[in-house]
């Protein structure tokens, strides 16, 4: 039977889309070309940016409104799709849910663990499905990358470089820990995906060279044990000029029966022990849609179906776990047990909770290792 309320409904799904910006716009797009589904609502606390974004995409006919709930009921929809900034994911996933609709959400869950744990129990507390959008899972290179690893035998290392250099302005230029907090959550959500377990501890250091244009810390590494014993070593800056990687990085993998390589665009490449070279393996690369069109087409599927999506809530949390431990231990120069970040985070979680309901389920279940 499925942790959530499916739709039998066999017409295309109604949505309603919450955030007009511009990832909000992107969204809109990836829905229209989505036989699937339909938009019927767009909700944001501006209007007139729900009427541009909507005129941009050459859209009629949908409901704009302030309130998820609202907008819902009056067009009849199906599920929502959460794009807001990150500090808003949690009190419109939570209205969302609470509203009798399941949820497709813009990474990260939320700011915090903490939250992400709200919405864990929130989720399983109104029977509806909560699955976070990791786009980077939906490349069919990062899949055949994922299908080489497990033929590779016992996996010893695993090692992703990420050196970019982008000019953003704004905010993320003024963050603290701006690598590891915007943008490192893929890479490390990517290595689950590939391992197929979880992180056990992280020791991580973070630095900002005296040439960054950030006033946090643009570069850092970061060494993950994972279960059974494998090494998850994460480098990369965020103002590395010249010889840039893709914006996945540059991974190797190397196991008992020997080494995969990705540049993070192309198909991967793997040296068998007793291979005189590497080669791209024969098999076609899986067709599936791509990022956030990848996203979409899972979260219909598994709506109708009931199986588990890869970023369902209660897994998502040990990405995010990650990055937070990563950042604790940058802080203290120390390792850090995972586990102690999210127990931590659970306690949190049920001090600053609102609602009677969710607390007790906070209370009554704590997390236990998903992917």
């Amino acid at each position: 039977m499925s942790a959530f309320r499916t739709v039998t409904d066999a017409a295309p799904l109604r949505l309603v889309q919450v955030g007009a910006g511009g990832m909000g716009r992107q969204w809109i797009d990836a829905i229209a070309a989505n036989p699937d589904v339909e938009l019927v609502g767009l909700v944001d606390l501006k209007a007139e940016a729900a009427h541009a974004a909507l005129a941009q995409s050459g859209l009629e006919g949908v409901a704009v409104g302030t309130s998820v709930s609202e907008i819902a009921t009056q067009t009849g929809a199906h599920a929502v799709v959460n794009v807001t900034v990150p500090i808003a994911h949690h009190p419109v996933s939570v209205e969302a849910l609470f509203s009798g609709l399941p949820v497709l959400c813009e990474k990260p869950a939320a700011p915090t663990v903490a939250q992400a744990l709200s919405l864990a129990a929130a989720a399983s507390l109104s029977g509806e499905l909560l699955m976070i959008s990791q786009s980077r899972r939906y490349y069919p290179e990062l899949s055949e990358l994922r299908g080489i690893t497990r033929r590779l035998g016992e996996i010893g290392m695993v090692t992703t470089e990420f050196f970019k250099a982008p000019h953003f302005g704004g905010f993320r230029e003024e963050m603290e820990h701006v690598l590891l907090v915007d943008m490192a959550i893929h890479a490390f959500d990517a290595a689950r995906y590939v391992l197929d377990a979880d992180p056990v501890s992280v020791y991580c250091e973070e630095w900002n060279p005296r040439y960054s244009w950030y006033d946090g810390a643009a570069n850092a590494t970061a060494v993950f044990e994972f279960e059974g014993g494998t090494r998850y070593v994460y480098t990369g800056s965020w103002c590395a000029d010249g010889e840039e990687t893709s914006w996945n990085g540059s991974w190797r993998i190397n196991g008992a029966g020997g080494t995969a390589t990705w540049d993070g665009e192309r198909m991967p490449q793997v040296q068998r022990v007793g291979d005189a070279e590497a080669a791209v393996p024969d098999a076609a690369a899986p067709a599936i849609p791509r990022e956030i069109a990848g996203s979409l087409a899972e979260f219909v599927s598994v709506l109708r179906s009931g199986k588990t999506p890869s970023g369902e809530i209660h897994s998502n949390v040990y990405s995010l776990a990650m990055v937070e431990a990563a950042v604790r231990s940058a802080e203290t120069g120390a390792r850090v047990r995972i586990a102690d970040v999210i127990e931590g985070a659970q306690r949190d979680a049920i001090a600053a909770e609102a609602r009677d309901d969710v607390r007790a389920e906070l209370d009554a279940n704590a997390m236990g290792a998903r992917r």
